[in-house]
Protein backbone atom coordinates (compact mmCIF):
# COMPACT_ATOMS: atom_id res chain seq x y z
CA UNK A 1 0.00 0.00 0.00
CA UNK A 2 1.50 3.10 -0.64
CA UNK A 3 0.90 6.73 0.50
CA UNK A 4 -0.39 8.92 -1.66
CA UNK A 5 0.79 12.24 0.05
CA UNK A 6 4.60 10.72 0.24
CA UNK A 7 4.36 9.99 -3.15
CA UNK A 8 3.23 13.32 -4.01
CA UNK A 9 5.83 15.15 -1.97
CA UNK A 10 7.81 17.37 -3.08
CA UNK A 11 11.89 15.99 -2.80
CA UNK A 12 13.92 19.06 -2.49
CA UNK A 13 17.75 19.35 -3.62
CA UNK A 14 18.72 16.88 -1.46
CA UNK A 15 17.21 14.37 -4.14
CA UNK A 16 18.90 15.58 -6.75
CA UNK A 17 20.47 13.70 -9.08
CA UNK A 18 23.98 13.80 -8.32
CA UNK A 19 23.39 13.67 -4.57
CA UNK A 20 20.98 10.82 -5.53
CA UNK A 21 23.60 8.61 -7.19
CA UNK A 22 26.26 9.19 -4.59
CA UNK A 23 23.78 8.25 -1.84
CA UNK A 24 22.98 5.03 -3.74
CA UNK A 25 27.06 4.01 -4.30
CA UNK A 26 27.20 4.84 -0.25
CA UNK A 27 23.81 2.68 0.25
CA UNK A 28 25.49 -0.22 -1.95
CA UNK A 29 28.92 -0.05 -0.27
CA UNK A 30 26.94 -0.19 3.21
CA UNK A 31 25.09 -3.38 2.34
CA UNK A 32 28.28 -5.11 1.08
CA UNK A 33 29.85 -4.36 4.56
CA UNK A 34 26.95 -5.69 6.27
CA UNK A 35 27.00 -8.61 4.07
CA UNK A 36 30.44 -8.52 5.16
CA UNK A 37 29.93 -8.23 9.05
CA UNK A 38 27.28 -10.88 8.96
CA UNK A 39 29.58 -13.61 6.88
CA UNK A 40 32.91 -12.57 9.29
CA UNK A 41 30.34 -13.30 12.55
CA UNK A 42 29.00 -16.20 11.71
CA UNK A 43 32.69 -17.51 10.19
CA UNK A 44 33.86 -16.68 13.83
CA UNK A 45 30.93 -18.37 16.29
CA UNK A 46 31.05 -21.22 13.32
CA UNK A 47 34.96 -21.38 13.60
CA UNK A 48 35.62 -21.23 17.49
CA UNK A 49 32.62 -22.56 18.83
CA UNK A 50 31.94 -25.92 16.39
CA UNK A 51 35.96 -26.61 15.41
CA UNK A 52 37.58 -24.65 18.45
CA UNK A 53 39.76 -22.92 15.91
CA UNK A 54 39.20 -19.03 16.43
CA UNK A 55 39.89 -16.77 13.90
CA UNK A 56 42.79 -14.50 14.09
CA UNK A 57 41.83 -11.14 14.18
CA UNK A 58 38.34 -11.43 13.83
CA UNK A 59 37.44 -8.80 16.35
CA UNK A 60 39.57 -6.14 13.86
CA UNK A 61 37.99 -7.03 11.04
CA UNK A 62 34.65 -6.91 12.63
CA UNK A 63 35.13 -3.60 14.00
CA UNK A 64 36.80 -2.31 10.63
CA UNK A 65 33.53 -3.29 9.03
CA UNK A 66 31.42 -1.60 11.07
CA UNK A 67 32.84 1.21 10.43
CA UNK A 68 32.31 1.38 6.83
CA UNK A 69 28.92 0.24 7.77
CA UNK A 70 27.90 3.00 9.86
CA UNK A 71 29.66 5.38 7.94
CA UNK A 72 28.26 4.88 4.54
CA UNK A 73 24.88 4.14 6.13
CA UNK A 74 24.55 7.89 7.45
CA UNK A 75 23.84 9.71 4.37
CA UNK A 76 20.65 7.65 3.25
CA UNK A 77 19.54 7.48 7.05
CA UNK A 78 19.67 11.33 6.34
CA UNK A 79 18.15 11.78 2.71
CA UNK A 80 15.41 9.74 3.41
CA UNK A 81 15.17 11.42 6.91
CA UNK A 82 14.68 8.32 8.67
CA UNK A 83 16.72 9.28 11.29
CA UNK A 84 15.27 8.97 15.36
CA UNK A 85 12.84 12.28 15.99
CA UNK A 86 11.52 13.16 19.32
CA UNK A 87 8.53 15.64 18.65
CA UNK A 88 7.16 16.28 22.61
CA UNK A 89 7.60 19.66 21.79
CA UNK A 90 5.97 20.02 18.65
CA UNK A 91 2.41 21.23 20.00
CA UNK A 92 3.78 23.57 22.32
CA UNK A 93 6.32 25.44 20.20
CA UNK A 94 4.19 25.33 16.54
CA UNK A 95 5.13 25.44 13.45
CA UNK A 96 7.63 28.55 13.45
CA UNK A 97 9.83 26.87 16.32
CA UNK A 98 9.82 23.47 14.78
CA UNK A 99 10.80 25.73 11.75
CA UNK A 100 13.83 27.42 13.84
CA UNK A 101 14.69 23.89 15.33
CA UNK A 102 14.73 22.54 12.08
CA UNK A 103 17.34 24.87 10.68
CA UNK A 104 19.40 24.88 13.87
CA UNK A 105 19.37 20.64 14.00
CA UNK A 106 20.85 20.59 10.54
CA UNK A 107 23.10 23.88 10.98
CA UNK A 108 24.93 22.26 13.76
CA UNK A 109 24.82 18.77 12.42
CA UNK A 110 26.72 19.77 9.49
CA UNK A 111 28.81 21.53 11.40
CA UNK A 112 29.72 19.35 13.41
CA UNK A 113 30.11 16.48 10.72
CA UNK A 114 32.56 19.40 8.94
CA UNK A 115 34.63 19.11 11.69
CA UNK A 116 34.61 15.09 12.19
CA UNK A 117 34.98 14.57 8.12
CA UNK A 118 38.70 17.77 8.83
CA UNK A 119 40.40 15.42 11.91
CA UNK A 120 39.38 12.30 10.19
CA UNK A 121 41.31 13.54 6.73
CA UNK A 122 43.78 14.90 9.24
CA UNK A 123 44.08 11.32 10.66
CA UNK A 124 43.80 9.62 7.18
CA UNK A 125 46.92 11.81 6.61
CA UNK A 126 48.98 10.56 9.70
CA UNK A 127 47.94 6.84 9.13
CA UNK A 128 49.65 7.02 5.23
CA UNK A 129 52.08 8.64 6.57
CA UNK A 130 53.32 6.50 9.12
CA UNK A 131 52.18 3.51 7.66
CA UNK A 132 49.29 2.81 10.71
CA UNK A 133 47.64 -0.54 10.89
CA UNK A 134 45.75 -3.10 12.81
CA UNK A 135 47.87 -4.98 15.46
CA UNK A 136 46.73 -8.28 14.56
CA UNK A 137 46.29 -8.32 11.00
CA UNK A 138 48.04 -5.59 10.07
CA UNK A 139 45.15 -3.93 7.82
CA UNK A 140 46.13 -0.13 7.32
CA UNK A 141 43.81 1.81 8.66
CA UNK A 142 43.93 5.04 6.59
CA UNK A 143 41.19 3.63 3.56
CA UNK A 144 38.43 3.37 7.13
CA UNK A 145 39.50 7.35 8.04
CA UNK A 146 38.95 7.70 4.21
CA UNK A 147 35.34 6.22 4.72
CA UNK A 148 34.83 8.05 7.79
CA UNK A 149 35.39 11.33 5.52
CA UNK A 150 33.32 10.48 2.60
CA UNK A 151 30.39 9.55 5.11
CA UNK A 152 30.46 12.38 6.80
CA UNK A 153 31.01 14.74 3.79
CA UNK A 154 27.99 13.14 1.74
CA UNK A 155 25.80 13.76 5.36
CA UNK A 156 26.87 16.80 5.85
CA UNK A 157 25.88 17.61 1.91
CA UNK A 158 22.74 16.16 3.05
CA UNK A 159 21.85 18.20 5.87
CA UNK A 160 23.14 21.60 4.05
CA UNK A 161 21.00 20.96 0.97
CA UNK A 162 17.95 19.64 3.39
CA UNK A 163 18.58 23.17 5.24
CA UNK A 164 18.17 24.82 2.40
CA UNK A 165 15.16 22.87 1.66
CA UNK A 166 13.72 24.07 5.17
CA UNK A 167 14.34 27.79 3.84
CA UNK A 168 12.43 27.30 0.40
CA UNK A 169 9.11 25.26 1.88
CA UNK A 170 9.10 25.49 5.73
CA UNK A 171 8.64 23.03 8.22
CA UNK A 172 6.93 19.98 7.87
CA UNK A 173 3.54 20.13 8.00
CA UNK A 174 2.55 16.32 7.99
CA UNK A 175 4.75 15.46 11.28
Amino acid sequence: MTDEAAVKKPRGLAHSTTVGWAVRVLTVLSSVSLVLLLVATFAGVVMRYVFGTPILGSNEIIQLVSVALVMLAMPVAAQHEDHIRVDVMDGVIGAWGRFVGDLLARAIAAFLLYRLALRAWAKLKDAAEFGDATNMLAIPLWPFYGLIVLGSVLYAVVLVLQFVDVLRTGANRNE
